[in-house]
């Protein structure tokens, strides 16, 4: 990938916290329950980027720390309805959705281009380098604050 390409990317990941925070601003409380095409609340959607965001921030350090780490997918409905999505208050996962994304943010700031060569196998789609990574998740925010906006209309 052309570094001007990266950087753009690691701009939208840096944007994505905000881009949830601003589709949920000013959400009255039982719209945190009103469910989107797709089946998911507001407040699931939170819940899911808080469990997503600090899995994906492991794989990253995984994939910069370790040679030929494995990655390993989960299943996100399963973590839906086993772990509260509809029932637990918001906030505390908006904070470590946020704590991930700036964490990571300050690692993605620091790799060489070496860092960047490195790459590990994703367990449900084989070959995963960190561009890939920087792909997904530089879109993944601003694709669930659209979600959020779809179940908030």
């Amino acid at each position: 990938m052309e570094t001007q390409a990266r950087l753009e990317l690691i701009a939208r990941y840096r944007l994505g916290y905000s881009a949830v925070e601003e589709a949920l601003s000013g959400i009255a409380p039982e719209a945190l329950d009103h469910a989107d095409a797709d089946g998911w609340t507001p407040r699931q959607v939170v819940h899911h980027l808080a469990d997503s965001e600090m899995t994906s921030a492991l794989r990253l350090r995984k994939l910069v720390a370790e040679s030929n780490p494995v990655i390993w997918g989960y299943d996100e409905d399963r973590y839906a309805k086993t772990l509260w999505y509809g029932e637990r208050p918001i906030e505390p996962s908006l904070l470590a959705f946020r704590a991930a994304r700036e964490t990571t943010a300050n690692i993605l700031d620091r790799l060489s281009e070496a860092d960047w060569a490195r790459e590990g196998w994703h367990t449900e789609s084989g070959r995963y380098s960190i561009d890939r990574w920087l792909e997904i998740y530089a879109a993944h925010g601003h694709e669930h604050a659209a979600q959020i906006r779809q179940a908030r209309a």
